[in-house]
């Protein structure tokens, strides 16, 4: 699976009929579930058409996810907590406890306990951090620096996007062999290779320099630190930082699946980079998070973080990224989010600070990711959110002659692959193994998708064809190579 999709946003398991296990208060109002499950809609929807809506099973079957765990808040307090479908063929059914690779999701609650240690003067947010990091330094062109603040926005110029894991059987390295590109590790070398400060550019390898430093300064195991400084106090009890999980809790978590539903060889693969990509959770226990989160920007007594470092997290900087979320609108009601993929996983997470409302989705198959956006949205509709919907795109007509250019196979640096072919007498874009999309033109120079809210925009009439692909906050070069084949 292309490593880009990834980052951004087995039919024997979909012959399983869909089951599931719902939580909430007994006493509370019946919270919206139904509306919820049958109200997916698209990312984009043509303009003057009526989206179409789809159910909970029908797009895990689509999509061959077998597993899927939800949970909603609303005012600041989980309503409902629902699991549908199975962890793997012959495993249990997934239920609201049900443990799922967090991925990326890590790096939210890495960050919460970063700013914790800021609070007890431990860590700075603007120093050096190489003058607290012991053993290894980060590689930095001299006259430069960079600091915590940096590496919690993905401004440090640090590199390594993300990180595949290591499958089942295979040597894991230590933190130091990861920082350094040292085998056992099957990631580059962490260095500096732009300015400090100057750009945005989403960094798993600037993650793990916090995870050294937050070990170098405590002198504690990262996943004990972890546990002390956020798990525990945010009452997220079924969360951890295992890498690997013990055999007994691993028997009933989600196992990994691949795009079309087969289990992921060996089972889940492990993550040594454990702030970028270590955490296992539950959508109830990443809904603490945010509310530990919110009470702290709120203000609130017994808050883990002060309001002033709250409100430092919660301000959109290059990107919209705050420090380990993304951030977004109008300060009334600002919502911060974040999404997770690791091998077979893909998770998302979302809350407002003011209505208190918000919804984690954890998967487990490699398609999760438009299945989670499509609950989420679905949410958005069914509680009035004010963002996180369908978007309406007019499309225009593709030139034949443009069709002809456009087909070939297409490179991000660094990060992955996809692919536009001739479908009928359109378009079809593969950003993922073995799913293919129709390609839709906005403009001459603009084209999109409908799953997923990212556009393609192409540079004028240049040989061979290259642009950027623009998703959130990434905006990511491409170029068609040389030896494509329609």
């Amino acid at each position: 699976m292309s490593k880009l999709i990834r980052a951004a946003c087995g039919l024997a398991l979909m012959s399983t009929p869909v089951s599931a296990q719902q939580r909430r208060p007994a006493a509370s109002a019946p919270p919206k579930i139904a509306e919820v499950e049958q109200g997916l809609t698209p990312a984009i929807v043509l303009a003057g058409t009526i989206a179409p809506r789809g159910t909970i099973a029908a797009e895990m079957s689509r999509l061959h996810v077998p597993g899927v765990s939800v949970a909603v808040l609303h005012g600041g307090t989980i309503e409902w907590s629902k699991g549908y479908g199975i962890t793997r063929v012959g495993g249990p059914h997934v239920t609201p406890d049900t443990l799922f690779q967090a991925g990326s999701i890590s790096k939210p609650i890495t960050a919460l306990a970063a700013l914790r240690l800021v609070q007890q003067h431990r860590l700075t947010l603007d120093g050096d951090v190489n003058g607290q990091l012991k053993g290894w330094k980060l590689p930095i062109p001299a006259n430069q620096h960079v600091t915590l603040r940096e590496l919690l926005s993905h401004t440090a110029g640090t590199t390594v996007h993300g990180f595949p894991g290591y499958a089942a059987g295979l040597p894991v390295p230590s933190v130091d062999d990861v920082l350094a590109g040292r085998v056992p590790a099957n990631t580059e070398p962490v260095v500096v290779d732009t300015p400090p400060g100057t750009a945005w550019r989403y960094s798993g390898g600037g993650y793990t320099v916090i995870q050294k430093l937050i070990g170098d300064v405590t002198g504690k195991p990262f996943a004990q630190v972890l546990r002390d400084e956020v798990l525990r106090p945010a009452g997220m009890t079924r969360s951890s930082f295992a890498q690997p999980l013990d055999a007994a809790s691993l028997a009933n978590a989600a196992w990994p699946h691949d795009g079309v539903g087969q289990a992921v060889p060996g089972g889940p693969h492990t993550y040594p980079e454990l702030a970028a990509a270590g955490l296992w959770s539950t959508p109830g226990d990443l809904l603490r998070y945010a509310v530990a989160v919110r009470d702290s920007a709120r203000g609130s007594p017994d808050a883990l973080l002060d309001r002033s470092l709250a409100t430092d997290m919660l301000t959109p900087g290059k990107g919209d990224y705050g420090l380990g979320v993304e951030v977004h609108g109008a300060s009334a009601d600002r919502d911060f989010s974040h999404g997770g993929s690791n091998e077979g996983y893909e998770n998302f997470l979302v809350a407002y600070i003011g209505s208190g409302d918000g919804v984690a989705v954890m998967t487990n198959g490699a398609q999760g990711n438009e299945l989670g956006l499509e609950i989420t949205r679905s949410v958005a509709a069914a509680y009035g959110w004010p963002s996180y919907r369908s978007i309406e795109r007019a499309s225009v007509p593709i030139p034949t002659a443009t069709r002809a250019r456009l087909i070939g196979n297409y490179a991000i640096p660094g990060l992955g692959s996809f692919s536009i072919a001739e479908e009928g007498s359109g378009l079809a874009l593969s950003l993922k193994e073995g799913v293919r999309e129709p390609l839709y033109a906005s403009a001459p120079d603009s084209y999109f998708i409908l799953s997923t809210d990212i556009v393609l925009r192409v540079n004028g009439s240049e040989s061979p064809v290259s642009g950027r692909l623009v998703t959130g906050p990434f905006d990511l070069p491409f170029a068609k190579e040389a030896d494509a084949k329609p």
